[in-house]
């Protein structure tokens, strides 16, 4: 945050601003100081844990030849989205197509031969014997049908689930044979990002936890997601575990291999939150002065403070103060315990000093905080 020396100056002697105005004599002989405050309020906060990712598709297939034969016919274009069961590739089928038709009449007439079988059992002309043959004959021409038809299927090489194929690698007329890579099909309607977690930090990681995902390829766009699973092992060199995270893909702008850079969000709870400007080093240890009322006259008291995770411009108070303290944000320096002061403004989180002190300050020369 930027501010102005010569505002901030200004407000510390009490040279006149907006109206106010104290003798500067008056600190001198222990008057009071003017000082901003800020209340201490409630907000919601999460321990942060980084990590880089890797994106991987939902589903990834790579759609292959099972039969050796020629290619006849290719039924999509590079880079196009598919639904489950559409026809990508077919093969030449002439040969398993006459002998299906052979097979289908050779079934057929077995089938015949068996209804004729039963009839004459039943009136005692022929034995079971022949009966049960027929029956095997007719089963045997089925299973053949069968077959066949099953060849028949492999010739014909469809999209296994909704998704968006890769690159043709093959064209009309090649023979293919088993194990021939003809394109690769991703299932993207959601993403799976794999990433590193130290051990320490196990016990607090679970399915559910919410997490925030980046990617510079994507200028830094931010995506929501949260953790699905957890390996089932240990690395046992560098002592962390990978974390799967499931993060939804709706207009389909995250890509398998791409880079991200991973935030988890563990720990969510209700914490005691003041600016950062209110916090008062002092040696090793941690204090905010608390304005608080003294013979009904407002007063420095100062407090010592636990402090716990810090974002941008807040920080997290485990101890020491409790919501609606009205903690001393700017003027701090200038105060010792009990000391006299005149409370100028309340702020709220991410007021800029000119929008406290109003119009008048805005010819001020800012510098670096």
């Amino acid at each position: 945050m930027r501010y102005s020396v010569s505002l901030f100056a200004a407000v510390c002697s009490a040279v006149s601003i907006g109206g106010l105005a104290a003798p500067a004599q008056a600190q001198g002989r222990g008057g009071p100081v003017p000082v901003f405050v800020q209340e201490a309020a409630e907000t919601e906060f999460v321990d942060r844990i980084e990590a880089i990712g890797t994106l991987r598709a939902n589903e990834t297939v790579e759609i292959t030849a099972t039969v050796t034969d020629t290619v006849t016919g290719v039924y999509f274009d590079d880079g196009a989205r598919v639904a489950a069961g559409d026809t990508l590739l077919t093969m030449a089928d002439g040969e398993e197509r006459a002998l299906l038709e052979e097979e289908n009449a050779a079934a057929n007439e077995a089938r015949r031969q068996l209804n004729r079988a039963q009839s004459l059992v039943g009136q005692g002309t022929i034995s079971r014997s022949v009966l049960d043959e027929r029956k095997r004959s007719y089963e045997t021409a089925v299973a053949r049908r069968r077959a066949l038809q099953s060849r028949l299927k492999d010739r014909v090489i469809t999209a296994p689930f909704d998704g968006v194929v890769g690159l043709r690698r093959i064209s009309v007329g090649a023979l293919v044979a088993p194990g021939d890579v003809i394109t690769r099909i991703h299932d993207d309607s959601v993403m799976k990002l794999d990433f590193s977690v130290p051990t320490a930090y196990l016990s607090t990681i679970e399915p559910g936890l919410a997490i925030r995902a980046r990617a510079r390829a994507l200028e830094g766009r931010e995506f929501e997601g949260e953790i699905s699973s957890l390996d089932n092992e240990i690395d046992p060199v560098t002592r962390s575990i990978i974390v799967r995270a499931l993060l939804p893909n709706d207009d389909r702008v995250l890509r398998p291999g791409l880079l991200m850079t991973v935030e988890l969000l563990r720990n969510p709870r209700r914490a005691v939150t003041i600016s950062e400007d209110a916090i008062v080093p002092i040696a090793r240890e941690t204090y905010a002065y608390v304005a608080v009322e003294e013979d009904g006259k407002p007063v420095a008291e100062r407090r010592k403070i636990t402090l716990g995770t810090r974002r941008p411009g807040e920080v997290e108070v485990i101890d020491g103060l409790s919501v609606g303290d009205r903690v001393v944000t700017r003027g701090a320096s200038q105060l010792t315990p009990g000391q006299a002061i005149e409370v100028k403004a309340v702020s709220k989180s991410g007021d800029t000093l000119e929008e406290l002190l109003g119009p008048d300050a805005a010819t001020s020369q800012p510098v670096g905080g």
